[in-house]
């Protein structure tokens, strides 16, 4: 799932990338801004800081650390890289993955 964010994010589809989310109001994304709740917030966040393919650049997302907490839930610890040519930007993440109905989706993502 992981993977196939950075895939749908380096083809320019934030839509694509948000399909690693949990499409639910209590998806929690906790930004510079403090904690958002909903997967349409994060949606929309995510459009409006990257309107474009210049701004959205190409993404390398490493994952440092895996933790499996329990069958439904991975604690993950990573940093992300954006190269665009509008200059570059990095930071680090800490996802909660949980497995809901078979598929694994982030419930909630701290990034800086």
């Amino acid at each position: 799932m992981l993977s196939a964010q950075v895939e749908a994010w380096n083809k320019g589809s934030i839509e694509g990338f948000m399909k690693g989310y949990w499409d639910n109001d209590s998806l929690l994304f906790i930004g510079a801004k403090g904690p958002r709740y909903g997967y349409k917030v994060a949606l929309n966040r995510y459009k409006e800081a990257y309107p474009d393919t210049a701004q959205m650049g190409r993404l390398i997302s490493t994952v440092t650390h895996m933790q499996k907490l329990s069958r439904e839930y991975y604690f993950v610890v990573g940093k992300w890289d954006l190269k665009r040519s509008v200059g570059d930007i990095g930071g680090s993440y800490t996802l909660l993955l949980k497995k809901i109905d078979g598929e694994w989706v982030i419930v909630c993502d701290h990034s800086s």
